[in-house]
């Protein structure tokens, strides 16, 4: 089951952008939590706190205990907002859950074992990394185990063989494609000799264009000679 961990978060009254630069100038991620009905409450994370929890965990299947001053709530990180060019956390939005009540998710698929196609060259393509499920969150898995020890080139495996736990529903369309092993490219004699001359063209220099009309060397030389006479 996926492993529970706390986060502290402080009180927060002011709103707005204004307040939230403030706030990530002093070391702190602007924070709501919402749930069943209740009312939203506003909250500030430590920002290295908060960056420790989303580089070291799935976070979005992540149950996390929140110390809040008015006792801790059972959360699940629903939405984080990154800058768009800059490695920094502006917002993060806390899903409250509790205990028994069945909620949907993204876990992670991990591919265990090793594909006989990708032993004979092929290529292990991954198209989907985590399945949609419901459960309660105290059977919320750490990850969704495939098995490709017998993916050969051309073989591909589907939602339909994903093992999830019996208190566990898996919500994709069985059908959906999640990893499949494909033929190494192959590139011909005449492909490598046409992107090599290519190459050379962009790298070379271009050759000098024929002026038209142009004579022959000298020729410019002697009509301005005969010009002066």
């Amino acid at each position: 089951m996926a492993t529970k961990i706390t986060l502290d978060a402080e009180p927060r009254s002011e709103t707005g952008k204004e307040a939230a630069r403030a706030l990530r100038r002093q070391g702190f991620v602007p924070a709501v939590i919402y749930g069943h009905g209740e009312e939203t409450q506003v909250c500030k994370i430590e920002t290295k706190q908060l960056e420790r929890l989303l580089t070291s965990t799935s976070y979005e299947s992540t149950l996390i205990d929140l110390k809040t001053e008015a006792g801790s709530k059972s959360v699940l990180i629903r939405e984080v907002q990154f800058h768009p060019f800059k490695p920094q956390v502006l917002h993060v939005d806390f899903l409250a859950v509790r205990k028994g009540e069945k909620i949907r998710l993204e876990v992670p698929i991990l591919l265990v074992g090793e594909a006989p196609g990708v032993k004979e060259g092929g290529i292990l393509e991954r198209h989907r990394h985590e399945a949609a499920v419901r459960c309660a969150p105290a059977a919320i898995p750490d990850a969704l185990e495939l098995d490709v020890s017998e993916l050969n080139i051309g073989d591909s495996l589907t939602v339909a063989e994903l093992r999830a736990p019996e208190d566990v529903e898996l919500l994709d369309d069985p059908s959906t494609t999640i990893c499949s092993v494909v033929p190494p490219t192959v590139v011909t004699v005449e492909e490598e000799e046409e992107e090599v001359a290519e190459e050379e063209l962009v790298e070379g220099e271009a050759p000098e264009p024929e002026l038209v009309g142009r004579g022959k060397p000298g020729e410019e030389e002697a009509s301005e000679e005969e010009g002066k006479r």
